[in-house]
């Protein structure tokens, strides 16, 4: 008479292909946390290229005026006439940056009558976007 064994032995793997899923889940979701804390302030307009040094403005405000004359203060539509009492609470302290990113089909006018109204609200200094070139 032969006897069962009471319990078989087997031996532990290790599954590769779910260990391979984890790891593209936590590349897809540490990538789209990285893209959430770019400092997106502004609209995408069409830029003018230049040579510049990058800088980096300490909590900058961001006043963009596109191609057809609309202008934004980080991504919040405003008029002329509204622009200075919408800018002058996000302005803080003395050294208040403001940076310009003006489409490069914007009328000179606009881009110019904005800038003033800006200046109006308390804007020290103004920093113009322009698209890098190498």
């Amino acid at each position: 008479m032969k006897f069962r064994k009471s319990r078989q032995h087997r031996r532990g793997r290790i599954e590769i292909i779910p260990m391979i899923d984890v790891m593209f889940f936590l590349l897809v979701t540490f990538m789209l946390a990285s893209l959430s804390m770019q400092n997106l302030h502004s609209m995408a307009v069409n830029l003018p290229q230049g040579r510049a040094a990058l800088m980096q403005p300490k909590d900058p405000v961001t006043l963009t005026v596109t191609r057809d004359g609309r202008i934004l203060l980080d991504k919040t539509p405003v008029t002329l006439e509204t622009l200075a009492s919408t800018l002058k609470p996000m302005l803080k302290g003395t050294d208040s940056n403001v940076i310009v990113a003006a489409d490069k089909g914007a009328t000179h006018g606009v881009i110019v009558e904005a800038m003033l109204q800006a200046r109006l609200a308390g804007a020290q200094r103004f920093l113009i976007a322009v698209k890098h070139v190498d």
